[in-house]
């Protein structure tokens, strides 16, 4: 997770020269919770809500909520957002073609709070974008997520379910592949925690190079 390194309720605000200013502005003070996602397109979406068991205590996600997380910036004050959204703007790539296929859990032993699909192993072009995001996190003045990056789809989350449950839908869906889709752009979006779930606002869109 990233951390502004600024804290902003500090009641003066230090800069790299040593001077300070008296309080933070509204921009500082206002914080959104925000990550960067590759969303995928609609007929992806409906065939991962298709696999659904209707098990108990697996709560499928919406198609609109399905998307893979690149990072998870926690909450940002918003003169850091401004920034971010153009070190993220300023990234150069290209669009590719990225596979969907293989289900699994999380944790991967004991009882699983996350249900997901893959999009398979060492693809070069997803982790460059992953490190090229991180490097605009940092330079807009966020803390580094030192965490391994395991690029995943979330489908469900599960609530009091045991290991031995979902060992038959999953055994049944060993050789799960949804196909490719082409990623042509990623998402700058912030989450707002509601009684019925997160609800998602597109905050920023980035194409790649040869779309724009």
């Amino acid at each position: 997770m990233f951390a502004a390194l600024q804290s902003v309720a500090l009641p003066l605000v230090k800069r790299r020269c040593g001077s300070t200013e008296s309080r933070p502005t509204i921009e500082q003070m206002s914080t959104k919770r925000l990550f960067v996602s590759i969303e995928l397109p609609l007929t992806m979406t409906r065939r991962l809500t298709e696999l659904d068991p209707q098990l108990r205590g697996v709560r499928w996600l919406a198609p609109e909520q399905m998307h893979l997380t690149l990072s998870f910036l926690g909450n940002v004050p918003g003169d850091v957002e401004e920034a971010l959204k153009k070190n993220l703007e300023a990234i150069a790539w290209k669009a590719f073609f990225l596979p969907i296929s293989g289900l699994g859990t999380f944790p991967g032993k004991g009882r699983p709070n996350i249900l997901w699909v893959g999009v398979g192993t060492g693809h070069p072009h997803l982790f460059q974008l992953h490190k090229r995001v991180q490097e605009a996190a940092i330079h807009a003045g966020l803390e580094p997520d030192l965490r391994s990056f395991h690029p995943h789809i979330t489908l469900a989350r599960c609530r009091d379910v045991s290991a031995e449950s979902l060992r038959p839908f999953l055994r049944t869906h060993t050789a799960f592949d949804a196909g490719m889709i082409h990623v042509e752009s990623f998402c700058l979006n912030s989450s707002a925690l509601t009684s019925a779930g997160s609800v998602y606002t597109r905050e920023l869109v980035v194409p790649s190079g040869d779309k724009r």
